[in-house]
């Protein structure tokens, strides 16, 4: 069994030395676009490991210090050995295609495929590489991650051409309990400028004073990108809705923030017609739809 406490038996003493100055600005360059923080900065900081920033360690001494600071921190065995990985990743990343140095360590060690599949998906997070890093982090052999919130979040924000198809693979694969607003307002937006169907069916599982702040967005973001009597605008107003959210529907496009908007009364006027509630012109806002809901709820 390979003893990760020497360290010259988890990391290489030969060829390319690790964590050079180009090395650590390009690591840097990454943390600036995560708004300062790595994953590797959430996992050293829940496990204790090291004060303040000590990710990335600065060359063979610095690496010779986190690999201190990491044997001789509480985590368990497995945590300790998942840094190492991670850090082992790096090194493999500057040296090429034919360094395996972090699969070594863990065959060795007996790093389970869990904790490796873990570290592999952030690390790819921590580098841009969203796609490879989805693939990992929605295994099914992973339990509920502990930065679910915070992936969902990168994974939205950096999305490319309003395709977020990664952040939504994601969270239909792992269900993690959102915790944050900051969180569910975004995943919520990301659905419902992906399906409007999806986005009504995904906010009802809510309570209702956070279901209709959920709906008035989804409404909203059908304004903000509908031609009139658009493909989102028409997936709306076939939507089979409960009687709170017809109200909701009616007096956000009405006499809430959704009237401002030149796409209310087209969307109002089709559905009164989908729902079979107009009768010849209707004017906005208009006691005949609201009527007609009171009656039929």
């Amino acid at each position: 069994m390979l003893d990760y406490t020497q360290f010259q038996a988890a990391f290489p003493t030969d060829g390319l030395p690790p964590y050079e100055t180009a090395d650590l600005r390009e690591i840097e360059t990454f943390r600036k676009a995560f708004n300062g923080v790595l994953f590797i900065d959430r996992v050293l900081k829940a496990l204790g490991i090291g004060e303040g920033r000590v990710y990335p360690p600065k060359g063979a001494n610095g690496l010779r210090t986190l690999h201190h600071q990491v044997c001789e921190s509480k985590a368990t065995s497995f945590h300790k050995l998942s840094v190492l990985f991670y850090l082992l990743l790096d090194i493999d990343d500057v040296r090429g295609g034919q360094s395996h140095l972090a699969d070594a360590l863990a065959e060795e060690s007996g790093l389970p495929q869990t904790y490796q599949i873990l570290m592999r998906g952030l690390w790819h997070l921590d580098r841009k590489q969203f796609k490879f890093a989805v693939e990992h982090l929605a295994h099914p052999s992973l339990p509920p991650s502990e930065f679910a919130d915070d992936i969902i979040v990168v994974l939205v924000r950096h999305a490319v051409a309003n395709d977020y198809s990664l952040p939504l693979a994601y969270y239909h694969t792992t269900r993690p309990l959102i915790k944050r607003p900051e969180t569910l307002d975004l995943l919520f937006g990301a659905l419902a400028r992906t399906s409007v169907t999806e986005a009504l069916y995904f906010l009802r599982s809510y309570p209702e004073y956070v279901r209709q702040q959920l709906f008035e967005m989804l409404v909203a973001s059908v304004l903000d990108h509908a031609e009139g009597a658009g493909p989102r605008g028409k997936e709306l107003v076939s939507l089979p809705l409960s009687c709170p959210e017809e109200k909701w529907l009616h007096d956000y496009l009405t006499a809430g923030e959704g009237k401002k908007s030149k796409n209310a009364k087209p969307i109002v006027q089709m559905r009164q017609i989908v729902t079979g509630r107009s009768r010849g012109s209707v004017a906005i806002p208009g006691h005949s739809y609201a009527d007609a809901a009171k009656v039929r709820c």
